[in-house]
């Protein structure tokens, strides 16, 4: 899912259309007010954002959705780019900045790089979801398991029984939906890299 966020209405349906092409879904909005709207809902995806709108400006619009904690990959476009702006932008955490009119070849890489990144952040909130769910001891096992300690060695560690540890493990296979303990560790340091 691509957010497209442009007040140019031409803008907006050339890119809709262009992306369309290359099978890339589109929901275009004509400013931040509306994405805010509707960001609750909105699928998460690759936001596609104007530098200069009438009322938020494009990073105005990447400060309001830092503070949603919105971790999707950004794209700038502007037909008014200048260093200051495009240093601002990267700093606001923009992952590429593009001059209108746009090269589709250039949009389509950088969105190409956008797509991994927000397999990625995907990846990385299921993570934590999964690691929520745990109790403050079952991360405790959890950390242990991930460094190669054995039940034995866990419940010496933590001063309780095998079979406590047993349990808490076979929590942590139903809550993390696979008893692996190397599907458990990768989700385990993933949520903490």
């Amino acid at each position: 899912m691509i957010h497209l966020v442009d007040d140019d209405p031409s803008v907006r349906e050339a890119l809709t259309l262009l992306l369309a092409t290359y099978g890339r879904e589109v929901t275009s909005y004509p400013d931040a007010a509306h994405l805010l709207a509707n960001i609750e809902k909105a699928q998460p995806g690759i936001l596609i954002l104007d530098l200069r709108m009438p009322t938020t400006s494009g990073l105005q619009l990447m400060n309001k959705l830092a503070d949603l904690r919105i971790g999707w990959p950004k794209i700038m476009i502007t037909g008014h780019g200048d260093i200051e702006a495009c240093r601002r932008a990267f700093k606001a955490g923009v992952s590429d900045f593009l001059t209108k009119p746009v090269d589709e070849h250039v949009l389509m890489e950088a969105i190409t790089a956008c797509e991994a990144m927000l397999g990625e952040f995907l990846a990385f909130r299921e993570n934590n979801h999964l690691i929520m769910l745990l109790t403050a001891r079952e991360r405790e096992v959890i950390e242990l398991v991930s460094k190669g300690f054995a039940s034995k060695d866990i419940a010496a560690a933590l001063e309780v029984s095998v079979r406590t540890v047993d349990s808490h493990r076979a929590n942590i296979a139903t809550k993390f939906g696979t008893s692996a303990v190397a599907e458990q560790t990768r989700i385990w340091l993933a949520a903490h890299r």
